[in-house]
C-alpha cells in the first residue's frame, strides 16, 4: 500500500487539542509576522505561539461576554491575522464559524448571511460599505457587527482583544473551560459555486483534525518552514492549510497581493506554500519568461537532462545547478501544494526539475478538503496521488476503461448539506461520500481525475470528452491565457454535439511576439495551433470551433471558471 504514514504526528480530536499542543510544543517560535505599513515605514511584528493563544482565549473570552456562546459568527475579509484569530476563538469556544468569501456581491452576501442564520459578523474595514447596508436593512438576524481594525460606531478585534485579556485578569475562565464536542456542526461552509446556488457544507472538528493528521503524516512540512497564506481562508482548502501549518511549528506569512508574489517570497524568505494551479502557472510562466529573456533556455534544458540522470544514482544536483533561478523566488522555496483545481503536468514537473517539490493534491469542501495526494514515495506528474491514511477512495460503476465516479469514506467526510437533506442523501450513501468527479485507479493505486461528471461532453455515437483534459493541452498553446472546452450543437447534425472552445490570449505577449498584428491575425495564429493540436487527437475529439477574446473569464474566487455563467455569456454573444 502507498498510503502509508511516512512522518510522526500526533492525532488530536478537534482544534482545541491542536492550538494548546502548538503553544505548549512551540511556545516561543513565531506562529505569524504581521506587516505593518505607516506612510513609508515599514514594520513587522513576530506573533509567538504563546502569545497566538492567548490573544485566541482573549477573544473567545470577550465573545462569551458579548453572549455568543454557542452562535454563529460569520468572518469576512482577506487573509490577516484577525481573520484566523477569529475562526480558532470560534473553535475554541464551541460556536460556530461561517467563512464568507469577500468577493460576493452585496445580494449573494446578505443572502448568505440570512441561509446561515449567522448572529454575528466579524468583518475587514474595507467590506464596511455592504455591512452598513445590511445593518440598516435589517433582513438578516445579526445582533452583532466587529470590525477587524478600530472603526467608529462599531466594535472592533483589538478592543476586545484588550477587555478579554482583562476579564482573564480577573478570573473569567468560562471561554477557557469549555469542553469541545467535536462530532457537531463546527464550521458551516458555502462551495465556490461554479454550478448554481452554493450548497452550505457542515463539517466537524472531528472532520478537521482528521485530514490535519492525515496531511502531517505524509507531506514534508517543518518547523522551520515559513509558509505564505495564499489561499483564501473562506475556502477550506486554505482554512484547513493555516490550521495545519499551525500544528507543525510554522512561521506563516500574509501576501501583499497577487502583483507581489515575487517580492513577498523574497522578502519572508518563504520555504513553503500551498496554492490553485493558476497562482503557481503564473509563478512558473514568470521564472520561464525571465530565463528565455536571459538566453538561457537551451542552457537550462541541457541541464535538467543531465540532473534528471544524476537523479537515477540519487545524486541530487539540482539546488545548485539552478541556484539562480531559486533565488529569484527567495532562494528558500523547498516545496509547493497544488491544490483545488487540476494542475498542468507540465509545470509540476518543470519545478521538480528545479529541485522545487511540488505535489498535486484532490479534494472538496464536502471532505474537509483533501482525500487524495502525491507525496515522498509517491510521485506520478498528472496523477493526485494516492488516498489519505485515513480515507478509502474507489470508482464507482466504471466503464470499460475504468473510469467513473470517484467515492470517498473516512473521518472527514462532511456531516451533509445543510437545511438540504435531499442533496445530502444524494450523495452520501452507506457511509460514502460520491464525489462528481470522474476518475480512474491505476495498478499501483494511484489516483487519475479525468474531469467532473456534469462537465463531460457526451457525443451521439456514445464517445465522451473531458474537458480538463483538452484544456490542459490548449492551455499550453502560445498566447494562450486561459481556456474553456465545452459542447456546442452540431451544425450538421442537430442531435449531436462539436467541441468548441473559448481562448483568452496574452495581449501583452501577442504585442511583443507578433507587434501590430489585428485581433483577426492573431486569431489564424492561435487557430493553426489548435490545427495542429488536433492531429495528436482521435477524430472525435477535434476542437471544431474556436472563440477568442481578451476579457479573463468569469471565475470563483479560488479561480475556477463558473462554467455555466460562461455557457450563458458565449450563447448570447452568438445570438446577437
Amino acid at each position: 500500500m502507498n498510503n502509508r504514514k511516512i512522518f510522526e504526528a500526533t492525532e488530536f480530536k478537534n482544534i482545541k487539542e491542536i492550538m494548546y499542543h502548538a503553544a505548549e510544543e512551540y511556545n516561543e517560535q513565531i506562529a505569524f509576522v504581521i506587516k505593518h505599513k505607516n506612510d513609508k515605514e515599514v514594520t513587522y511584528e513576530n506573533i509567538s505561539y504563546t502569545r497566538l493563544l492567548e490573544d485566541v482565549n482573549a477573544l473567545g473570552t470577550a465573545f462569551f461576554k458579548l453572549n455568543l456562546q454557542g452562535k454563529r459568527i460569520a468572518i469576512i475579509g482577506k487573509n490577516r491575522y484577525e481573520w484566523v484569530i477569529t475562526h480558532l476563538a470560534n473553535m475554541l469556544g464551541g460556536m460556530i464559524s461561517v467563512p464568507l468569501d469577500k468577493d460576493l456581491q452585496y445580494d449573494e452576501l446578505e443572502s448568505s448571511i440570512i441561509r446561515s442564520k449567522a448572529d454575528c459578523i466579524v468583518f475587514d474595514e474595507k467590506l464596511t460599505e455592504n455591512i452598513k447596508k445590511i445593518r440598516e436593512n435589517k433582513k438578516t438576524s445579526l445582533t452583532e457587527y466587529i470590525c477587524m481594525s478600530e472603526l467608529e460606531g462599531y466594535l472592533s478585534i483589538p478592543s476586545l482583544l484588550e477587555k478579554g485579556r482583562n476579564e482573564i485578569k480577573s478570573g473569567n475562565k468560562e471561554y477557557m473551560q469549555k469542553k469541545i464536542d467535536e462530532d457537531v456542526m463546527s464550521i458551516l461552509l458555502f462551495t465556490s459555486g461554479t454550478t448554481a446556488k452554493s450548497k452550505a457544507v457542515m463539517l466537524s472538528q472531528r472532520n478537521i483534525a482528521s485530514n490535519i493528521y492525515a496531511m502531517q503524516c505524509v507531506e514534508d512540512i517543518r518547523r522551520t518552514d515559513t509558509n505564505i497564506a495564499f489561499l483564501p481562508f473562506h475556502h477550506i482548502f486554505g482554512s484547513t492549510c493555516i490550521i495545519m501549518m499551525l500544528a507543525s511549528g510554522v512561521k506563516n506569512v500574509f501576501p501583499d497581493g497577487l502583483r507581489y508574489i515575487q517580492q513577498n517570497l523574497n522578502e519572508y524568505k518563504v520555504t513553503v506554500f500551498v496554492g490553485v494551479p493558476v497562482l503557481i502557472e503564473a509563478i512558473y510562466k514568470t521564472i520561464m519568461k525571465e530565463i528565455k529573456k536571459q538566453g538561457k533556455t537551451k542552457l537550462i534544458k541541457v541541464a535538467t537532462v543531465l540532473s534528471n540522470f544524476l537523479l537515477k544514482f540519487h545524486i541530487d544536483i539540482r539546488r545548485k545547478l539552478f541556484k539562480q533561478v531559486i533565488d529569484a523566488l527567495g532562494g528558500e522555496l523547498r516545496f509547493v501544494i497544488s491544490g483545488g483545481a487540476p494542475a498542468d503536468a507540465k509545470i509540476a514537473k518543470g519545478f521538480n526539475d528545479l529541485g522545487i517539490k511540488t505535489v498535486q493534491g484532490y479534494g472538496l469542501s464536502e471532505t474537509a478538503p483533501v482525500i487524495a495526494a502525491e507525496n515522498d514515495r509517491v510521485m506520478k506528474h498528472g496523477s493526485v496521488g494516492v488516498p489519505m491514511i485515513n480515507d478509502v477512495i474507489e470508482i464507482d460503476n466504471p466503464d470499460e476503461k475504468g473510469i467513473g465516479e470517484i467515492k470517498v469514506k473516512g473521518p472527514n467526510v462532511m456531516l451533509g448539506y445543510y437545511e438540504m437533506p435531499e442533496l445530502t442523501r444524494e450523495v452520501l450513501k452507506d457511509g460514502w461520500f460520491y464525489t462528481g468527479d470522474l476518475g480512474y485507479i491505476d495498478k499501483k493505486g494511484i489516483i487519475y481525475i479525468t474531469g467532473r461528471n456534469k462537465n463531460m461532453i457526451v457525443l451521439k455515437n456514445g464517445k465522451k470528452i473531458f474537458p480538463e483534459e483538452v484544456e490542459t493541452l490548449v492551455n499550453r498553446i502560445e498566447l494562450v491565457e486561459e481556456c474553456m472546452a465545452f459542447g456546442l450543437p452540431d451544425k450538421k447534425d442537430k442531435d449531436d454535439v462539436m467541441l468548441a472552445v473559448k481562448i483568452v490570449y496574452n495581449k501583452e505577449e501577442a504585442e511583443e511576439k507578433y507587434p501590430g498584428k489585428t485581433k483577426e491575425e492573431l486569431y489564424q495564429i492561435i487557430w493553426g495551433d489548435i490545427k495542429q493540436l488536433n492531429t495528436t487527437f482521435p477524430r472525435y475529439k477535434h476542437i471544431q470551433k474556436l472563440i477568442l477574446t481578451d476579457e479573463e473569464l468569469i471565475k470563483t474566487t479560488t479561480k475556477k471558471v463558473k462554467r455555466q455563467e460562461e455557457m450563458k455569456k458565449i450563447l448570447a454573444d452568438m445570438n446577437e
